[in-house]
C-alpha cells in the first residue's frame, strides 16, 4: 500500500484541475491581454477565479493579483507594501513564519525598516502579550500566518487584528494563508486583514501559480516590471492554464471532509503503540490545531532515518518545511518554540488530504510503530 502523508509540501493535482489545464492549453491558449473574443474569454475565466477567491475569503471587495505561487505572493505583499513608503518603523513577523515571509521581512532591514520576530509559545502559537509589548505607533507591517506549515498551529488572527486596531491601527496585517486556504475559515474583511497569500499546489491544483488578495488600505509597489499586467501590479503574461487549474481546484475542494477524524485516529494509533511519542504543536484535538497537520517526535530515532524507513514501507511523510528540509538545518519553527534538540532532530510531520481513507491511516500508523520499534533498537544513546 502507498500512503502519501506529505500534503503540506505539495498535493496531487485533482482530475478536475488537470482537465481544466488541458483545456486551457489546447482550446483557451489565447493571451488574455489581446482584444479578440477568445482572448476576452480567457480574461473572463481569470476574473471568475478572482471571484472564487474573494468568495472563499468572504471579501466583497479587494484586488486579487495572480502570482507564480505563495512565495511571490508573500514577497509582493511585504516588499510591495513597504517599498513605496517612507523608510523607518518596525516590521513584525512570527518566529515560525514560512521562509517566504521570514526572509522577506529580514530583507526589509536593508531598506531602512526594523525587522522584529514575535515569539512563539511551546505550543507554536504566538504570544499575544509579547506581541502587545512589541506594537507601537511606528509599526508598519505585521505578518502572521494562518496555519503553520510544520506544526499545524492556527494563529489567533482575529485577536491579532483587534490588538493592532487598539495599539497601531495604521499598521497593515499580512497573512500567509497557504496552509489555511479552503481548510480553515478566514473572513479577511471581517477580521481586519489587509493582505492574504495562497498557493494552488497546496489545494490539489498545479505548481507555479498563486494569488494575493489585498484590501483597500494596501497600495502595492510592483516588484516586477514589464507590460503592466494584473492592473499594473504584476507584469508578465498570466499563467492562464495554471489559473484554470487553480479555479478548478477551488471548485472541487470538498466543503466537508474527515481529515480531523483521520488525523486523530493516526495520532491515537501511534500513541497506543509508542507511548513516549511527543506532540510538537497544539493538542491535536484542540480548536487551534489544523485538521490536516500532525507533528510528532520519535526520539531517539532521527527524523531522516525514520522518514526513509517509512518510505520503504510505502508511507511518505515530511520532516519540516519542504523548502528547507534538504539543507540539513534544524527546524526554525520548533527551535522558536523552545523544544529540546532531541525532539527537534526526531520530528516527523504527517499532513493529510481529503481523499485519504481509514485503511490508509491504519496502515501508516502500523508502519510507524513497526519502523520505530526496529530503529530504536539500533539507535545509539
Amino acid at each position: 500500500m502507498k500512503v502519501y502523508l506529505d500534503n503540506s509540501a505539495t498535493t496531487r493535482p485533482g482530475d478536475q484541475a488537470i482537465e481544466a489545464m488541458r483545456s486551457a492549453m489546447t482550446d483557451g491558449y489565447f493571451n488574455p491581454s489581446a482584444l479578440y473574443a477568445p482572448a476576452l474569454a480567457a480574461e473572463k475565466d481569470m476574473d471568475r477565479c478572482r471571484e472564487q477567491i474573494r468568495a472563499v475569503l468572504h471579501a466583497a471587495q479587494g484586488q486579487v493579483t495572480f502570482t507564480s505561487g505563495g512565495t511571490e505572493a508573500d514577497n509582493l505583499a511585504i516588499a510591495g507594501s513597504l517599498l513605496g513608503r517612507r523608510p523607518g518603523g518596525k516590521v513584525l513577523y512570527t518566529a515560525g513564519e514560512h521562509p517566504a515571509v521570514l526572509e522577506s521581512c529580514k530583507a526589509m532591514a536593508d531598506q531602512g525598516f526594523e525587522a522584529v520576530p514575535i515569539p512563539l509559545g511551546p505550543d507554536g502559537l504566538l504570544d499575544l502579550q509579547q506581541l502587545d509589548s512589541l506594537l507601537s505607533k511606528d509599526t508598519r507591517l505585521i505578518c502572521v500566518m494562518q496555519v503553520n506549515n510544520e506544526t499545524g498551529a492556527i494563529q489567533p488572527l482575529e485577536a491579532v487584528a483587534k490588538l493592532r486596531d487598539r495599539r497601531c491601527p495604521q499598521a497593515l496585517l499580512h497573512v500567509d494563508g497557504v496552509q489555511g486556504f479552503l481548510r480553515h475559515h478566514c473572513p479577511v474583511q471581517l477580521w481586519g486583514i489587509d493582505s492574504y497569500a495562497l498557493s494552488a499546489h497546496k489545494i490539489h491544483g498545479p505548481k507555479g501559480v498563486g494569488a494575493l488578495w489585498t484590501g483597500s488600505r494596501v497600495r502595492l509597489t510592483p516588484i516586477l516590471h514589464g507590460g503592466g499586467q494584473e492592473q499594473g501590479i504584476r507584469s508578465g503574461t498570466e499563467n492562464t492554464p495554471g489559473i484554470a487549474g487553480l479555479s478548478a481546484a477551488i471548485a472541487a475542494y470538498p466543503a466537508h471532509h474527515d481529515m480531523r477524524a483521520l488525523k486523530l485516529r493516526l495520532y491515537e494509533r501511534i500513541r497506543a503503540g509508542i507511548p513516549g511519542v511527543s506532540i510538537n504543536g497544539p493538542a491535536p484535538e484542540g480548536a487551534d490545531a489544523a485538521d490536516h497537520i500532525l507533528n510528532l517526535s520519535f526520539a531517539p530515532v532521527r527524523a531522516e532515518t525514520m522518514l526513509h524507513a517509512l518510505e520503504a514501507e510505502g508511507v511518505y511523510v515530511g520532516n519540516g518545511s519542504a523548502c528547507s528540509s534538504r539543507k540539513g538545518r534544524h527546524s526554525h519553527v520548533l527551535t522558536a518554540m523552545g523544544l529540546p534538540a532531541a525532539r527537534i532532530e526526531s520530528a516527523i510531520r504527517f499532513s493529510l488530504a481529503p481523499d485519504l481513507h481509514m485503511e490508509q491511516i491504519d496502515y501508516a500508523a502500523q508502519a510507524v510503530i513497526r519502523s520505530y520499534g526496529l530503529l530504536k533498537a539500533y539507535t545509539r544513546r
